[in-house]
């Protein structure tokens, strides 16, 4: 009786859960999320920030921590978008913020509800990450954290499914997501002048030192995974530690 009433709140989980995404990609939610359609509306967003300014960065977390929890794929827009509204440093501590309460939502709603759906669906992939997540937890999380190996939504999962702590997660999460977030608010905030004037994204928006210099800082971060790679194959001719991108 336990058992089936268990597996009876798991299909509603699931069912509330779909429900959800179902809702917000239908009413147009998603997509009012993308770039074209923030920065279209960005006046509107800079006005409710500055008549709630108390209120409003929560306002942000929230929804940034809903799109993670989510999976839904405009964490790259909301992050551009809190350095646009709230600057550098106050837009990457509401991104680092909202991403890890997301992130955290969905180790607790896989680890709980959706566990045995989960599995099934992407236990394959989940595979790859188990034996470093399984050996090095902390560390090997905090890597893939920094450097996007593999999909965000799978490093999201793989921890919970695979029995990782809740606590050492949440850290690593923190800890790895803080350079990205910070390096995207700049971004945004770089390109805030130009959009509050009314003038289009262009190329020549790149070659300005405040948006140049955090897109340099992106492209160190994007090239990570090469120098671990190297690390990692002078590691095992020396001792035989394993490389991060054969898991």
């Amino acid at each position: 009786m336990r058992a089936s009433v268990k597996n009876g709140l798991r299909l509603v989980g699931i069912f509330a859960v779909v429900a959800v995404c179902a809702a917000a990609w239908k009413t147009g939610a998603v997509g009012g999320l993308y770039w074209p359609s923030l920065v279209a509306h960005r006046a509107v967003w800079g006005q409710a920030v500055a008549a709630h300014p108390v209120a409003a960065p929560f306002v942000f977390v929230g929804v940034y921590a809903f799109a993670v929890a989510m999976s839904l794929p405009v964490g790259l827009w909301l992050s551009l978008l809190g350095g646009l509204l709230f600057g550098v440093v106050a837009g990457g501590v509401v991104t680092v913020v909202g991403a890890s309460l997301g992130a955290g939502f969905l180790f607790l709603l896989a680890r709980g509800l959706l566990c045995p759906f989960l599995e099934a669906r992407f236990g394959g992939r989940i595979a790859k990450l188990r034996p470093g997540l399984e050996r090095d937890g902390f560390s090997y999380l905090l890597a893939l954290r920094l450097m996007p190996v593999f999909p965000f939504w799978l490093v999201n999962l793989a921890p919970a499914l695979i029995g990782m702590r809740f606590w050492p997660y949440m850290a690593a999460t923190v800890l790895g997501m803080v350079p990205t977030s910070f390096v995207l608010a700049a971004i945004g905030a770089g390109l805030s002048a130009d959009l509050a004037s009314g003038q289009p994204p262009s190329a020549a928006m790149l070659l300005r030192p405040e948006i140049l210099l955090p897109l340099a800082g992106l492209a160190m971060l994007a090239v990570l995974p090469a120098v671990w790679r190297q690390f990692f194959r002078r590691g095992r001719r020396r001792g035989g530690v394993k490389d991060i991108s054969s898991a």
